[in-house]
């Protein structure tokens, strides 16, 4: 079943999906994962759905939080540790992790001795703003122009000062 406005599928079976895409996070050595866009192959455009495996002893992204972008995590099978805020908790399967925005900084490691499967949804906006708090470093991303400064380095707009 194909919808006509995209061209793209909208029932992806399992069978189907094909190779998996591996990627890591360029901050990161240690982040390595493999999955399928599963929104974008079928033509979803406001919210990321991605299926994602990280492997033993490897990381998700880099820790991070969100200021226009909403998401979601879903642990279906294996157990990882997932840093949120100042706290690190033991997931497994059925474990659920919202962040709405702005978010709480937040990541996922991989120190047991097998795959760490979850569902990863966001939206997509125009616009986001991410910060890599351990990093001192933020995020732009307006379309597919993305910039990255030090946190430290932002100045104040000029006539914004708060109202009191």
């Amino acid at each position: 079943m194909t919808d006509e406005s995209t061209k793209k599928p909208c029932l992806i079976r399992a069978r189907d999906r094909g190779p998996e895409a591996s990627m890591s996070h360029p901050f990161n050595p240690n982040s390595l994962i493999h999955g399928h866009l599963l929104g974008m192959a079928t033509g979803l455009e406001r919210i990321g759905v991605n299926l994602i495996r990280v492997p033993p002893g490897k990381e998700s992204f880099i820790y991070h939080r969100h200021h226009g972008e909403e998401e979601f995590l879903y642990i279906l099978s294996g157990r990882g540790i997932a840093e949120i805020g100042d706290e690190e908790f033991e997931v497994g399967p059925g474990d659920f992790m919202g962040f709405p925005v702005p978010s709480v900084a937040h990541h996922l490691k991989n120190p047991f001795e097998e795959d760490l499967v979850y569902l990863s949804c966001g939206e997509k906006k125009p616009t986001e703003i991410a910060e890599f708090p351990r990093l001192g470093k933020t995020m732009i991303r307006s379309g597919n122009q993305v910039s990255l400064f030090e946190t430290s380095a932002a100045e104040a707009f000029p006539g914004l000062e708060k109202v009191k």
